[in-house]
């Protein structure tokens, strides 16, 4: 068995006595949720779940609006394919 060590980590109260009783509620505690979480790390070589944003931030929000209103815009040139608008940048 390998040595151990400790770890210390600041955490919100309120959110580590909410995780104390889900796990307590799973039949662990909140270490061995951390060890799980380690152990899984090392197997999957990364975070053992996706990690992402819910939802766009402002930049990408202002692109797809930006994007709808060019799709919508009677004024703006529209082509039927890929190679109609190619064609027309070479001209």
């Amino acid at each position: 068995m390998s040595a151990t060590t400790d770890f210390c980590i600041r955490i919100d109260s309120d959110l580590k006595e909410q995780c104390e009783s889900l796990y307590r509620e799973l039949g662990t505690d909140l270490t061995t949720a951390i060890h799980v979480f380690l152990h899984q790390s090392l197997c999957v070589g990364g975070f053992p779940f996706e990690v992402r944003l819910g939802q766009p931030n402002a930049e990408t929000i202002a692109a797809m609006l930006e994007a709808e209103q060019v799709a919508h815009n009677p004024n703006v040139k529209h082509y039927s394919d890929v190679e109609e608008a190619l064609q027309e940048l070479k001209e």
